[in-house]
């Protein structure tokens, strides 16, 4: 069983990712974004916070794993928020 810490330390893993992938979206958006390493680097922590979650969902109770799945949810939405931004313009 996934222990409560564990659960909270990947949920904030996660917050994290989305407040920096945010701020690289809302960077990309902007008409002169040339950081594209921090963009890319951005998608990555959601990817591994994405492989996070699905670890330790199977070892999560059903409160758990209810919180696990918003919180995927919410980060799935970003990642294709920041594929779909064509910020190579």
């Amino acid at each position: 069983m996934a222990t409560r810490q564990s659960v909270e330390e990947c949920l904030q893993q996660c917050e994290d990712a989305i407040r920096y992938a945010q701020q690289q979206y809302e960077a990309g958006s902007k008409q002169e974004h040339y950081h594209d390493q921090e963009y890319s680097d951005s998608m990555q922590m959601l990817e591994t916070s994405v492989n996070s979650l699905l670890h330790l969902v199977d070892s999560a109770n059903h409160q758990q794993r209810e919180q696990l799945h918003r919180m995927r949810l919410q980060v799935e939405h970003l990642q294709n928020e920041m594929i779909l931004l064509n910020h190579d313009r």
